[in-house]
C-alpha cells in the first residue's frame, strides 16, 4: 500500500486521474461502485492509498457533468472504432 496521497489531475489523460499514475477516476468508480469491490481492495491491487480511492470517488460525485462528458467521449470513441474490431458481432452485444 502506498503512503503517498495523490491529487486528481488531468496531465496524462484527457480525463481526471490520480497524479503520477494512469489510474482514472472513472476506473476507480467502476471498480468500487459498479463491480462492488471494497475501496481497500482497489487500493491494495493498485498500490495506492485508500484515501486516493475515496478522493477519486469524491471527485466523481462532485463533478457529475464533467464525468458524464468523459463517459460520452469513451462511448463515442468505442463507436467510432467499432469497425476496426475482428470480434464476432455477438461478443460486443
Amino acid at each position: 500500500m502506498s503512503q503517498v496521497s495523490r491529487r486528481i489531475v488531468q496531465e496524462l489523460h484527457d480525463e481526471p486521474h490520480l497524479e503520477g499514475r494512469r489510474i482514472t477516476v472513472q476506473f476507480i468508480k467502476t471498480q468500487v461502485e459498479d463491480r462492488g469491490l471494497e475501496p481497500r481492495t482497489v487500493a491494495d491491487r493498485h498500490d495506492i492509498d485508500v484515501a486516493d480511492v475515496y478522493r477519486a470517488l469524491t471527485y466523481y460525485h462532485d463533478h457529475p457533468e464533467e464525468m458524464r462528458a468523459v463517459e460520452r467521449q469513451r462511448e463515442e470513441a468505442v463507436e467510432d472504432h467499432k469497425h476496426l474490431t475482428t470480434d464476432p458481432d455477438d461478443v460486443r452485444d
